[in-house]
């Protein structure tokens, strides 16, 4: 029997995992703190860690678990922006879980698009209070247009056949293009030449942290709308606020946030939020913010804990780790995929 500390609980995470957890016997300890410097300490007595994506997995976390004899941890996402894997190198394996459905992720990004395009929000909110003016909801046919798609891994494929299906003409840039993608990969500069709708679906890294800046913005067309579903820092906050008061951008919609992490999945309704590009970027009527929430559906969130499961037994019953994020043969590339447990 192993104990499991699960942190950043909230109640749709628990459904699948008490739902899925019986075959394998787990007992979790849930825990609605974040996992951070400060509450790593909760995990003593447990032989690993659930964690998410907002999660501060630094050097002290690290530390702090591998001193009270966690080693390894489980993310319930496929991104790992926040850990610092130098630090959990030779004293904590990472597993995450690589994809859980990219259908939710990319449906989500449509619904922002449309919702910004034909004003549905604003319409929403008039019929509330018996206003059926439909003065300044006027949107533009999708049919016809471009959207230009950054990314074209398993959720950038699914919205690029939802735009296809609106008979959107779809130019797309990747670094790694796919073959077996039925897509026309172009520049990123030529992707914000001639794109009318822009759509972020690739991981932060290096090499993507504010691929969306002055620079990028200043080269897409006068009222391009902008949807952004993968990681707020893909997009330079401060520059997005510019291009959405100057009106460059004709739009935005957010499922992430570049400074998210103490915001997103809590309530702040009576609190007076710091952050001022939030707080203004939430009052624009262009703008629409959802709380990360793309990935929130029955299905994915079965996939993410039946991934979770079986990546926690296969590291207990020292099975191949199909799902660990390995920083040193990411580096080196001196292993096959069957490394996982070699590695340290």
């Amino acid at each position: 029997m192993h104990n499991i500390a699960f942190y950043d609980t909230k109640q749709y995470d628990r459904i699948w995992f008490e739902k899925l957890n019986k075959p394998y016997g787990f007992v979790f300890k849930y825990f609605e703190n974040k996992l951070n410097p400060d509450t790593a300490v909760l995990a003593r007595g447990c032989d690993a860690v659930v964690a998410f994506v907002n999660d501060t997995i630094d050097a002290a976390t690290v530390n702090t678990l591998y001193e009270n004899g966690v080693r390894v941890i489980a993310m319930r996402a496929a991104g790992y922006n926040n850990i610092d894997f130098k630090a959990a190198w030779e004293k904590i394996h990472i597993l995450r879980v690589p994809a859980y459905s990219p259908y939710a992720v990319a449906e989500h990004a449509m619904a922002l698009l449309l919702t910004l395009n034909r004003k549905i929000h604003h319409a929403y909110n008039r019929t509330r209070e018996f206003n059926f003016s439909i003065n300044g909801l006027t949107g533009f046919d999708l049919h016809g247009k471009t959207a230009g798609v950054i990314g074209t891994g398993k959720i950038g494929q699914v919205f690029i056949d939802i735009c296809k299906g609106f008979g959107m003409r779809v130019v797309a840039y990747d670094p790694y293009p796919n073959p077996n993608v039925e897509v026309e990969y172009v520049t990123l500069k030529q992707l914000c030449r001639y794109s009318d709708v822009i759509s972020l679906h690739c991981p932060l890294t290096k090499d993507t942290y504010h691929v969306i800046d002055e620079q990028t913005i200043a080269q897409m067309k006068q009222g391009v709308i902008l949807i952004n579903t993968s990681r707020g820092a893909l997009i330079k906050s401060d520059a997005l606020l510019d291009g959405i008061k100057s009106g460059k951008l004709g739009g935005a919609g957010l499922d992430v946030y570049e400074e998210e992490s103490d915001l997103f999945f809590e309530d702040f309704s009576n609190t007076i939020v710091q952050d001022d590009i939030l707080a203004r970027l939430t009052t624009m009527p262009n703008v629409i913010v959802t709380s990360h929430q793309a990935f929130l559906t029955d299905e994915a969130l079965k996939n993410i804990a039946q991934t979770t499961l079986d990546n926690l037994k296969a590291y207990f019953d020292d099975k191949p780790l199909l799902n660990e994020i390995c920083y040193q043969c990411s580096k080196q590339k001196t292993c096959d995929k069957s490394h996982q447990k070699r590695c340290f």
